[in-house]
Protein backbone atom coordinates (compact mmCIF):
# COMPACT_ATOMS: atom_id res chain seq x y z
CA UNK A 1 0.00 0.00 0.00
CA UNK A 2 1.38 3.38 -1.04
CA UNK A 3 1.01 6.44 1.20
CA UNK A 4 1.64 10.02 0.15
CA UNK A 5 1.52 13.35 1.95
CA UNK A 6 -0.04 16.33 0.20
CA UNK A 7 -1.06 19.85 1.08
CA UNK A 8 -3.56 22.08 -0.67
CA UNK A 9 -7.29 22.19 -1.29
CA UNK A 10 -9.20 18.94 -0.64
CA UNK A 11 -11.70 19.56 -3.43
CA UNK A 12 -8.91 19.31 -6.02
CA UNK A 13 -7.69 15.87 -4.98
CA UNK A 14 -8.30 13.23 -7.64
CA UNK A 15 -9.35 10.18 -5.67
CA UNK A 16 -12.02 7.49 -5.53
CA UNK A 17 -13.05 8.66 -2.08
CA UNK A 18 -12.33 11.76 0.02
CA UNK A 19 -12.78 11.23 3.77
CA UNK A 20 -13.93 14.23 5.84
CA UNK A 21 -14.97 14.45 9.48
CA UNK A 22 -18.24 15.43 11.11
CA UNK A 23 -18.58 16.04 14.85
CA UNK A 24 -21.58 15.02 16.91
CA UNK A 25 -24.30 17.64 16.77
CA UNK A 26 -23.78 17.90 12.99
CA UNK A 27 -20.73 20.15 13.33
CA UNK A 28 -18.49 20.09 10.29
CA UNK A 29 -14.70 19.83 10.35
CA UNK A 30 -12.82 22.57 8.48
CA UNK A 31 -12.51 20.52 5.29
CA UNK A 32 -16.16 19.52 5.48
CA UNK A 33 -17.15 23.20 5.84
CA UNK A 34 -14.98 24.13 2.86
CA UNK A 35 -16.50 21.43 0.64
CA UNK A 36 -20.00 22.19 1.91
CA UNK A 37 -19.63 25.79 0.71
CA UNK A 38 -18.41 24.71 -2.72
CA UNK A 39 -21.18 22.12 -3.01
CA UNK A 40 -24.06 24.51 -2.26
CA UNK A 41 -24.57 23.12 1.25
CA UNK A 42 -24.92 19.52 0.04
CA UNK A 43 -23.35 18.13 3.23
CA UNK A 44 -25.49 20.35 5.46
CA UNK A 45 -28.63 19.13 3.67
CA UNK A 46 -27.67 15.50 4.27
CA UNK A 47 -27.10 16.21 7.95
CA UNK A 48 -30.41 18.05 8.26
CA UNK A 49 -32.20 15.01 6.82
CA UNK A 50 -31.01 12.96 9.80
CA UNK A 51 -28.98 10.47 7.74
CA UNK A 52 -25.82 11.42 9.61
CA UNK A 53 -25.41 13.00 13.06
CA UNK A 54 -21.64 12.73 13.60
CA UNK A 55 -21.70 9.96 16.18
CA UNK A 56 -18.32 8.32 16.58
CA UNK A 57 -17.46 5.86 13.78
CA UNK A 58 -20.74 6.41 11.92
CA UNK A 59 -20.29 6.81 8.14
CA UNK A 60 -22.14 8.01 5.08
CA UNK A 61 -21.04 7.94 1.42
CA UNK A 62 -22.03 10.78 -0.91
CA UNK A 63 -21.65 10.43 -4.68
CA UNK A 64 -20.79 13.03 -7.34
CA UNK A 65 -20.74 16.03 -5.01
CA UNK A 66 -20.69 19.31 -6.92
CA UNK A 67 -17.44 21.29 -6.89
CA UNK A 68 -15.32 18.30 -5.83
CA UNK A 69 -12.98 16.28 -8.05
CA UNK A 70 -13.25 13.15 -5.87
CA UNK A 71 -15.72 10.52 -7.08
CA UNK A 72 -17.16 10.12 -3.59
CA UNK A 73 -17.20 11.93 -0.26
CA UNK A 74 -17.18 9.73 2.82
CA UNK A 75 -18.45 11.45 5.95
CA UNK A 76 -17.16 9.87 9.15
CA UNK A 77 -18.40 10.66 12.64
CA UNK A 78 -15.81 11.93 15.13
CA UNK A 79 -18.07 12.06 18.18
CA UNK A 80 -18.14 15.04 20.53
CA UNK A 81 -15.54 17.61 19.53
CA UNK A 82 -14.49 18.44 23.09
CA UNK A 83 -13.99 14.75 23.92
CA UNK A 84 -12.01 13.68 20.85
CA UNK A 85 -9.01 11.49 21.73
CA UNK A 86 -6.43 9.59 19.69
CA UNK A 87 -8.37 6.40 20.43
CA UNK A 88 -11.52 7.95 18.93
CA UNK A 89 -9.45 9.16 16.00
CA UNK A 90 -8.26 5.59 15.33
CA UNK A 91 -11.83 4.33 15.58
CA UNK A 92 -12.92 6.88 12.97
CA UNK A 93 -10.11 5.88 10.60
CA UNK A 94 -10.96 2.18 10.97
CA UNK A 95 -14.66 2.88 10.39
CA UNK A 96 -13.78 4.82 7.23
CA UNK A 97 -11.83 1.88 5.80
CA UNK A 98 -14.55 -0.61 6.68
CA UNK A 99 -17.20 1.61 5.03
CA UNK A 100 -15.41 1.94 1.69
CA UNK A 101 -17.55 0.80 -1.23
CA UNK A 102 -16.31 -2.33 -2.98
CA UNK A 103 -13.64 -1.65 -5.55
CA UNK A 104 -12.29 1.62 -4.11
CA UNK A 105 -8.55 1.57 -4.79
CA UNK A 106 -7.41 4.98 -3.59
CA UNK A 107 -8.62 7.36 -0.91
CA UNK A 108 -7.63 10.66 0.64
CA UNK A 109 -7.94 11.60 4.32
CA UNK A 110 -8.44 15.11 5.69
CA UNK A 111 -8.78 13.88 9.29
CA UNK A 112 -5.36 14.97 10.58
CA UNK A 113 -6.67 18.55 10.63
CA UNK A 114 -8.80 17.89 13.71
CA UNK A 115 -7.50 19.09 17.05
CA UNK A 116 -6.81 16.43 19.69
CA UNK A 117 -5.49 17.17 23.16
CA UNK A 118 -1.93 15.92 23.82
CA UNK A 119 -1.47 14.98 20.16
CA UNK A 120 0.37 16.39 17.17
CA UNK A 121 0.56 15.86 13.43
CA UNK A 122 3.23 13.18 13.73
CA UNK A 123 1.18 11.14 16.18
CA UNK A 124 -2.06 11.52 14.20
CA UNK A 125 -0.47 10.67 10.86
CA UNK A 126 1.33 7.64 12.31
CA UNK A 127 -1.89 6.33 13.88
CA UNK A 128 -3.78 6.92 10.63
CA UNK A 129 -1.28 4.91 8.60
CA UNK A 130 -0.99 2.08 11.12
CA UNK A 131 -4.78 1.81 11.53
CA UNK A 132 -5.39 1.88 7.77
CA UNK A 133 -2.96 -0.99 7.13
CA UNK A 134 -4.31 -2.95 10.08
CA UNK A 135 -7.93 -2.47 8.94
CA UNK A 136 -7.10 -3.86 5.48
CA UNK A 137 -5.35 -6.98 6.82
CA UNK A 138 -6.46 -10.21 5.18
CA UNK A 139 -5.87 -13.48 7.08
CA UNK A 140 -3.35 -15.75 5.39
CA UNK A 141 -5.90 -18.56 5.22
CA UNK A 142 -4.97 -21.89 3.68
CA UNK A 143 -7.86 -22.45 1.30
CA UNK A 144 -8.36 -23.78 -2.21
CA UNK A 145 -9.55 -20.33 -3.22
CA UNK A 146 -7.06 -17.85 -1.80
CA UNK A 147 -8.50 -14.81 0.01
CA UNK A 148 -8.27 -11.70 -2.17
CA UNK A 149 -6.13 -8.83 -0.96
CA UNK A 150 -7.97 -5.67 0.02
CA UNK A 151 -8.28 -3.53 -3.13
CA UNK A 152 -7.07 -0.32 -1.45
CA UNK A 153 -3.56 0.44 -2.69
CA UNK A 154 -3.10 4.22 -2.52
CA UNK A 155 -3.76 6.53 0.43
CA UNK A 156 -3.24 10.28 0.47
CA UNK A 157 -2.99 12.17 3.75
CA UNK A 158 -3.79 15.87 3.46
CA UNK A 159 -1.82 18.14 5.83
CA UNK A 160 -0.79 21.75 6.16
CA UNK A 161 2.32 22.60 4.15
CA UNK A 162 4.28 23.33 7.36
CA UNK A 163 3.46 19.81 8.62
CA UNK A 164 4.76 17.92 5.58
CA UNK A 165 8.16 16.87 6.97
CA UNK A 166 6.73 15.65 10.28
CA UNK A 167 3.93 13.80 8.51
CA UNK A 168 6.33 12.03 6.14
CA UNK A 169 8.37 10.83 9.11
CA UNK A 170 5.16 9.63 10.76
CA UNK A 171 4.15 7.70 7.64
CA UNK A 172 7.45 5.82 7.74
CA UNK A 173 6.97 5.01 11.42
CA UNK A 174 3.34 3.95 11.00
CA UNK A 175 4.14 1.74 8.02
CA UNK A 176 7.02 0.09 9.88
CA UNK A 177 4.91 -0.75 12.92
CA UNK A 178 2.08 -2.01 10.71
CA UNK A 179 4.45 -4.26 8.73
CA UNK A 180 5.75 -5.68 11.99
CA UNK A 181 2.21 -6.30 13.21
CA UNK A 182 1.31 -7.99 9.93
CA UNK A 183 4.23 -10.42 10.22
CA UNK A 184 3.29 -11.17 13.83
CA UNK A 185 -0.34 -11.82 12.87
CA UNK A 186 0.64 -13.96 9.90
CA UNK A 187 2.90 -16.16 12.03
CA UNK A 188 0.30 -16.54 14.76
CA UNK A 189 -2.49 -17.37 12.33
CA UNK A 190 -0.55 -20.15 10.59
CA UNK A 191 -1.45 -23.71 11.63
CA UNK A 192 0.96 -25.40 14.01
CA UNK A 193 1.87 -28.11 11.49
CA UNK A 194 3.38 -25.32 9.34
CA UNK A 195 4.58 -22.80 11.93
CA UNK A 196 7.01 -25.11 13.73
CA UNK A 197 10.21 -24.16 15.59
CA UNK A 198 12.12 -24.91 12.39
CA UNK A 199 9.80 -22.59 10.43
CA UNK A 200 10.30 -19.76 12.94
CA UNK A 201 14.04 -20.21 12.55
CA UNK A 202 13.68 -19.91 8.77
CA UNK A 203 11.66 -16.71 9.15
CA UNK A 204 14.38 -15.25 11.41
CA UNK A 205 16.97 -16.03 8.74
CA UNK A 206 14.83 -14.32 6.09
CA UNK A 207 14.56 -11.20 8.24
CA UNK A 208 18.31 -11.25 8.82
CA UNK A 209 18.98 -11.46 5.09
CA UNK A 210 16.51 -8.65 4.30
CA UNK A 211 17.67 -6.20 6.97
CA UNK A 212 21.28 -7.19 7.69
CA UNK A 213 20.71 -8.64 11.14
CA UNK A 214 23.14 -11.12 12.65
CA UNK A 215 21.34 -14.44 13.22
CA UNK A 216 21.96 -17.79 14.88
CA UNK A 217 19.51 -20.69 15.03
CA UNK A 218 20.82 -23.16 17.59
CA UNK A 219 19.76 -26.82 17.36
CA UNK A 220 19.13 -29.37 20.10
CA UNK A 221 22.79 -30.37 20.45
CA UNK A 222 23.86 -26.74 20.86
CA UNK A 223 21.06 -26.12 23.37
CA UNK A 224 22.20 -29.17 25.35
CA UNK A 225 25.78 -27.86 25.31
CA UNK A 226 24.54 -24.61 26.88
CA UNK A 227 23.03 -26.58 29.76
CA UNK A 228 19.44 -25.50 29.10
CA UNK A 229 17.89 -28.44 30.95
CA UNK A 230 14.64 -26.58 31.69
CA UNK A 231 14.03 -25.68 28.04
CA UNK A 232 14.89 -29.20 26.86
CA UNK A 233 12.59 -30.71 29.49
CA UNK A 234 9.60 -29.08 27.76
CA UNK A 235 10.85 -30.02 24.27
CA UNK A 236 11.47 -33.70 25.03
CA UNK A 237 7.85 -34.75 24.54
CA UNK A 238 7.66 -33.64 20.90
CA UNK A 239 9.05 -35.03 17.65
CA UNK A 240 9.60 -31.45 16.48
CA UNK A 241 13.19 -30.40 17.26
CA UNK A 242 13.59 -27.31 19.48
CA UNK A 243 15.41 -24.21 18.32
CA UNK A 244 17.00 -21.25 20.07
CA UNK A 245 16.83 -18.24 17.75
CA UNK A 246 19.15 -15.28 18.36
CA UNK A 247 18.84 -12.09 16.27
CA UNK A 248 21.06 -9.02 16.60
CA UNK A 249 20.51 -5.53 15.19
CA UNK A 250 23.73 -3.60 15.82
CA UNK A 251 23.18 -0.03 14.67
CA UNK A 252 23.77 1.77 17.96
CA UNK A 253 26.93 3.36 19.23
CA UNK A 254 29.97 1.07 19.48
CA UNK A 255 29.86 0.41 23.22
CA UNK A 256 26.11 0.79 23.66
CA UNK A 257 24.57 -1.99 25.72
CA UNK A 258 21.73 -3.65 23.83
CA UNK A 259 18.08 -3.99 24.69
CA UNK A 260 17.13 -7.68 24.68
CA UNK A 261 13.68 -8.95 23.72
CA UNK A 262 12.91 -12.53 24.77
CA UNK A 263 9.86 -14.18 23.18
CA UNK A 264 8.07 -17.35 24.25
CA UNK A 265 7.86 -19.65 21.23
CA UNK A 266 5.65 -22.61 22.14
CA UNK A 267 4.41 -23.42 18.63
CA UNK A 268 1.69 -25.66 20.06
CA UNK A 269 0.71 -26.18 23.68
CA UNK A 270 -1.34 -29.24 24.58
CA UNK A 271 -0.44 -28.74 28.23
CA UNK A 272 1.74 -31.85 28.04
CA UNK A 273 0.90 -34.63 30.52
CA UNK A 274 -1.19 -32.01 32.41
CA UNK A 275 -3.41 -32.03 29.33
CA UNK A 276 -5.63 -29.04 28.56
CA UNK A 277 -9.37 -29.46 27.89
CA UNK A 278 -10.10 -30.19 24.23
CA UNK A 279 -12.42 -27.20 23.77
CA UNK A 280 -10.63 -24.31 22.03
CA UNK A 281 -7.29 -26.13 22.19
CA UNK A 282 -6.76 -25.16 18.54
CA UNK A 283 -6.07 -21.64 19.80
CA UNK A 284 -2.92 -22.91 21.48
CA UNK A 285 -1.19 -22.38 18.14
CA UNK A 286 -1.07 -18.77 19.39
CA UNK A 287 1.21 -19.77 22.28
CA UNK A 288 4.13 -18.61 20.13
CA UNK A 289 2.85 -15.04 19.86
CA UNK A 290 5.62 -13.79 22.16
CA UNK A 291 8.14 -15.14 19.65
CA UNK A 292 6.10 -13.74 16.76
CA UNK A 293 6.03 -10.29 18.39
CA UNK A 294 9.84 -10.31 18.70
CA UNK A 295 10.16 -11.15 14.99
CA UNK A 296 7.55 -8.50 14.14
CA UNK A 297 9.34 -5.90 16.22
CA UNK A 298 12.62 -6.77 14.50
CA UNK A 299 10.92 -6.21 11.15
CA UNK A 300 9.79 -2.76 12.33
CA UNK A 301 13.29 -2.03 13.67
CA UNK A 302 14.79 -3.08 10.34
CA UNK A 303 12.35 -0.91 8.37
CA UNK A 304 13.22 2.09 10.55
CA UNK A 305 16.93 1.17 10.68
CA UNK A 306 16.89 2.29 14.31
CA UNK A 307 20.23 3.59 15.65
CA UNK A 308 20.12 1.15 18.56
CA UNK A 309 21.56 -2.21 19.53
CA UNK A 310 18.80 -4.79 19.94
CA UNK A 311 18.97 -8.53 20.63
CA UNK A 312 16.10 -10.94 20.08
CA UNK A 313 16.14 -14.32 21.86
CA UNK A 314 13.48 -16.91 21.05
CA UNK A 315 13.33 -20.34 22.70
CA UNK A 316 10.88 -22.38 20.63
CA UNK A 317 9.44 -25.90 20.83
CA UNK A 318 6.16 -27.80 21.17
CA UNK A 319 4.64 -28.92 24.49
CA UNK A 320 3.27 -32.40 23.78
CA UNK A 321 2.20 -35.51 25.73
CA UNK A 322 4.12 -38.65 24.85
CA UNK A 323 5.96 -41.58 26.42
CA UNK A 324 8.99 -39.34 26.67
CA UNK A 325 7.20 -36.20 27.88
CA UNK A 326 7.94 -34.22 31.02
CA UNK A 327 5.94 -35.51 34.01
CA UNK A 328 4.51 -33.77 37.09
CA UNK A 329 7.06 -34.40 39.82
CA UNK A 330 10.09 -34.30 37.52
CA UNK A 331 12.98 -32.06 38.56
CA UNK A 332 14.86 -30.08 35.89
CA UNK A 333 18.19 -28.28 36.11
CA UNK A 334 18.14 -24.85 34.48
CA UNK A 335 21.02 -23.14 32.69
CA UNK A 336 21.41 -20.95 35.78
CA UNK A 337 21.95 -24.06 37.91
CA UNK A 338 18.68 -23.71 39.83
CA UNK A 339 16.64 -26.91 40.06
CA UNK A 340 12.93 -26.76 39.25
CA UNK A 341 10.22 -29.12 40.48
CA UNK A 342 7.60 -29.46 37.75
CA UNK A 343 4.21 -29.58 39.46
CA UNK A 344 2.24 -28.87 36.29
CA UNK A 345 3.54 -29.45 32.76
CA UNK A 346 1.11 -26.83 31.44
CA UNK A 347 3.20 -24.15 33.14
CA UNK A 348 5.83 -24.70 30.45
CA UNK A 349 6.35 -21.19 29.09
CA UNK A 350 8.31 -20.12 32.15
CA UNK A 351 10.45 -23.25 31.82
CA UNK A 352 11.73 -22.26 28.39
CA UNK A 353 11.91 -18.55 29.18
CA UNK A 354 14.03 -18.97 32.30
CA UNK A 355 16.90 -20.48 30.29
CA UNK A 356 16.57 -17.77 27.65
CA UNK A 357 16.74 -15.11 30.37
CA UNK A 358 19.95 -16.66 31.65
CA UNK A 359 21.31 -16.76 28.09
CA UNK A 360 20.58 -13.02 27.79
CA UNK A 361 23.21 -12.27 30.45
CA UNK A 362 26.04 -12.80 27.95
CA UNK A 363 24.99 -9.68 26.03
CA UNK A 364 25.31 -7.46 29.13
CA UNK A 365 21.98 -5.83 28.24
CA UNK A 366 20.81 -2.38 29.33
CA UNK A 367 17.35 -3.92 29.73
CA UNK A 368 15.58 -7.21 29.02
CA UNK A 369 11.89 -7.46 28.16
CA UNK A 370 10.30 -10.89 27.84
CA UNK A 371 7.02 -11.30 26.02
CA UNK A 372 4.82 -14.32 26.59
CA UNK A 373 1.28 -15.67 26.37
CA UNK A 374 2.04 -16.92 29.84
CA UNK A 375 -1.06 -17.26 32.03
CA UNK A 376 -4.82 -17.52 31.80
CA UNK A 377 -4.78 -15.85 35.19
CA UNK A 378 -3.68 -12.60 33.55
CA UNK A 379 -6.78 -12.70 31.32
CA UNK A 380 -8.97 -13.15 34.41
CA UNK A 381 -7.22 -10.23 36.13
CA UNK A 382 -7.10 -7.73 33.26
CA UNK A 383 -9.37 -8.98 30.49
CA UNK A 384 -8.36 -8.44 26.86
CA UNK A 385 -7.54 -4.72 26.86
CA UNK A 386 -4.10 -4.26 28.49
CA UNK A 387 -1.15 -6.61 28.65
CA UNK A 388 0.12 -7.41 32.14
CA UNK A 389 3.43 -5.74 33.02
CA UNK A 390 5.81 -6.86 35.76
CA UNK A 391 9.27 -5.43 36.38
CA UNK A 392 12.16 -5.34 38.83
CA UNK A 393 12.89 -1.73 37.83
CA UNK A 394 10.35 1.09 38.15
CA UNK A 395 12.09 3.28 35.57
CA UNK A 396 11.93 0.54 32.93
CA UNK A 397 8.30 -0.16 33.80
CA UNK A 398 7.49 3.53 33.34
CA UNK A 399 9.15 3.56 29.91
CA UNK A 400 7.05 0.62 28.78
CA UNK A 401 3.83 2.02 30.21
CA UNK A 402 4.42 5.35 28.45
CA UNK A 403 5.21 3.56 25.18
CA UNK A 404 1.97 1.63 25.57
CA UNK A 405 -0.05 4.80 26.08
CA UNK A 406 1.59 6.55 23.12
CA UNK A 407 1.08 3.60 20.79
CA UNK A 408 -2.41 2.74 22.10
CA UNK A 409 -1.11 -0.75 22.89
CA UNK A 410 -1.51 -0.41 26.61
CA UNK A 411 -0.11 -2.37 29.53
CA UNK A 412 -1.00 -2.33 33.22
CA UNK A 413 1.62 -2.80 35.92
CA UNK A 414 1.04 -5.65 38.34
CA UNK A 415 2.76 -6.19 41.72
CA UNK A 416 5.94 -8.22 42.02
CA UNK A 417 6.19 -8.19 45.79
CA UNK A 418 8.46 -10.43 47.84
CA UNK A 419 5.44 -11.84 49.68
CA UNK A 420 4.43 -13.85 46.60
CA UNK A 421 7.79 -15.60 46.22
CA UNK A 422 7.16 -18.13 49.00
CA UNK A 423 4.32 -19.66 46.97
CA UNK A 424 7.05 -21.16 44.76
CA UNK A 425 8.79 -23.01 47.60
CA UNK A 426 9.50 -26.69 46.94
CA UNK A 427 10.54 -29.54 49.25
CA UNK A 428 12.42 -31.25 46.45
CA UNK A 429 14.07 -28.54 44.36
CA UNK A 430 15.19 -24.91 44.53
CA UNK A 431 11.88 -23.72 43.11
CA UNK A 432 8.49 -25.08 41.98
CA UNK A 433 7.15 -24.12 38.55
CA UNK A 434 3.74 -23.07 39.89
CA UNK A 435 2.55 -21.32 43.03
CA UNK A 436 -1.11 -22.33 43.20
CA UNK A 437 -4.25 -20.66 41.83
CA UNK A 438 -3.99 -17.47 43.89
CA UNK A 439 -2.19 -14.71 41.98
CA UNK A 440 -1.23 -17.07 39.16
CA UNK A 441 0.08 -14.41 36.78
CA UNK A 442 2.08 -12.84 39.63
CA UNK A 443 3.72 -16.06 40.78
CA UNK A 444 4.58 -16.84 37.13
CA UNK A 445 6.37 -13.49 36.96
CA UNK A 446 8.00 -14.20 40.32
CA UNK A 447 9.37 -17.44 38.85
CA UNK A 448 10.93 -15.55 35.94
CA UNK A 449 12.32 -12.87 38.25
CA UNK A 450 14.56 -15.52 39.87
CA UNK A 451 16.44 -15.72 36.56
CA UNK A 452 16.59 -11.97 35.84
CA UNK A 453 18.52 -10.63 38.83
CA UNK A 454 21.58 -9.45 36.91
CA UNK A 455 19.88 -6.78 34.80
CA UNK A 456 16.86 -4.48 34.55
CA UNK A 457 14.00 -6.71 33.47
CA UNK A 458 10.34 -6.51 32.54
CA UNK A 459 7.82 -9.19 31.68
CA UNK A 460 4.78 -8.66 29.44
CA UNK A 461 2.03 -11.25 29.85
CA UNK A 462 0.11 -11.02 26.56
CA UNK A 463 -2.25 -13.98 27.06
CA UNK A 464 -5.24 -11.65 26.87
CA UNK A 465 -4.06 -9.38 24.06
CA UNK A 466 -2.16 -11.48 21.48
CA UNK A 467 -5.21 -12.88 19.69
CA UNK A 468 -8.99 -12.69 19.49
CA UNK A 469 -11.42 -15.59 19.75
CA UNK A 470 -14.88 -15.99 18.25
CA UNK A 471 -16.07 -14.80 14.85
CA UNK A 472 -13.04 -12.53 14.38
CA UNK A 473 -10.56 -15.17 15.56
CA UNK A 474 -7.02 -14.19 14.71
CA UNK A 475 -3.80 -12.61 15.87
CA UNK A 476 -3.79 -8.94 16.88
CA UNK A 477 -0.14 -8.10 16.25
CA UNK A 478 0.23 -6.86 19.81
CA UNK A 479 2.50 -5.84 21.49
CA UNK A 480 4.56 -4.84 18.42
CA UNK A 481 3.38 -1.18 18.63
CA UNK A 482 4.34 -0.96 22.32
CA UNK A 483 7.74 -2.60 21.82
CA UNK A 484 8.62 -0.60 18.71
CA UNK A 485 7.62 2.68 20.34
CA UNK A 486 9.68 1.74 23.41
CA UNK A 487 12.73 1.10 21.19
CA UNK A 488 12.18 4.32 19.19
CA UNK A 489 12.15 6.28 22.44
CA UNK A 490 15.29 4.49 23.63
CA UNK A 491 17.01 5.30 20.32
CA UNK A 492 16.03 8.97 20.63
CA UNK A 493 17.52 9.15 24.11
CA UNK A 494 20.74 7.49 22.93
CA UNK A 495 21.41 10.11 20.22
Amino acid sequence: MEFSIKSGNPEKLRTDCLVVGVFEGRKLSDSAKHIDTLANKAISEVLKSGDMEGKLASTLVMHHVAGVTATRILLVGLGKQAELTERHFRQAVRASIKALPKGVQNIAFTLTEVSIKKSDIQSKASHLVETTIDATYVVNAIKEKKPEDHPLDKVTVLVEKSETAAAELAVKQGQSIAKGMRLTKDLGNLPPNICTPTYLGEQAKKLAKEYGFKVEVLDKAQIEKLGMGSFLGVAQGSLEPPKLIVLQHNKGKKNQKPVALVGKGITFDTGGISLKPGSDMDEMKYDMCGAASVLGTFKAVGELDLPLNVVGIIPTCDNMPSGNALKPGDVLTSMAGLTIEVLNTDAEGRLILCDALTYAERFEPSAVVDIATLTGACVIALGHHPSGLFSNNDSLAKELLEAGEKSHDRAWQMPLWEEYQSQLDSNFADIANIGGRAGGSITAACFLSRFAKKYDWAHLDIAGTAWKSGKEKGGTGRPVPLLTTFLIQRADKAK
